[in-house]
């Protein structure tokens, strides 16, 4: 068990998950385009590390959508009226906490200052921890937000945002998230402690990145820090 002056958590598949069922969500909104479906959730969250950076969410949903259509060997034009369609179906504000996500998230304020290091624009990513009344639960939050700098994980950018803010040091510092790419790989590059979720989305055949700690849930966070 280790203390940490700062503690920094992703929120997306770490502190909470959407309660829209994706399969279902991804039916309707290729139904909505008129189109005939050529991916599944699977499909979008393999492409994700592909993606440019995108400025806002309905940029990042047309990469998104583009990108899955020129694997399935569709013409990526498409992409523009799916990442509308989408848009229009998804609901941030249906999201739950995962599994131990509260408690830890309690547990870690009572150890130390936290933070929120997310891949989310601010408005979406607002409207989630306003749902989860959460929104107060942090010294600092980072969202991607490319005009100031801030690009999504793994860039440094975020990390080193909210460690200046926290007035925290890398080798004090741990962040959780679920991603090896994106939330493993970005605290590594910058010498912070990292603990991974482990739910059985990422491949680990030829990923270089190693977490410090694995968790199956957040419901074993009590035994890290």
């Amino acid at each position: 068990m280790a203390a940490y002056d700062a503690i920094c958590f992703d929120l997306d598949s770490t502190l909470c998950e959407p309660t829209q069922d994706a399969a279902t969500l991804l039916e309707s909104t290729f139904e909505r385009a008129g189109l005939e479906p050529f991916c599944t959730p699977a499909d979008l969250r393999a492409a994700v590390p592909s993606l440019p950076t995108a400025e806002t969410d309905r940029e990042f949903y047309e990469h998104l959508f583009a990108e899955v259509a020129t694997r399935a060997d569709v013409d990526p034009a498409v992409s523009s009226a799916l990442a509308d369609r989408y848009l229009e179906l998804q609901d941030p504000t249906a999201v739950a906490f995962r599994p131990g996500a509260k408690a830890a998230l309690e547990y870690a304020r009572e150890r130390g200052q936290v933070g929120l290091i997310t891949n989310g624009g601010r408005p979406t990513q607002t409207q989630k921890l306003e749902a989860l009344d959460i929104a107060d639960a942090f010294d600092v939050c980072v969202f991607t937000e490319p005009s100031a700098g801030i690009y999504p994980k793994p860039s440094a950018a975020p990390f080193e945002y909210a460690l200046g803010q926290l007035e925290a040091t890398p080798d004090a510092a741990i962040h959780v998230g679920d991603s090896l790419h994106a939330d493993v790989a970005g605290a590594n590059a910058m010498g912070i402690d990292s603990a991974w979720i482990d739910l059985g989305h990422d491949d680990r055949d030829g990923v270089e990145h190693e977490p410090t700690y694995e968790l199956a849930s957040l419901e074993a966070f009590e035994t890290i820090v």
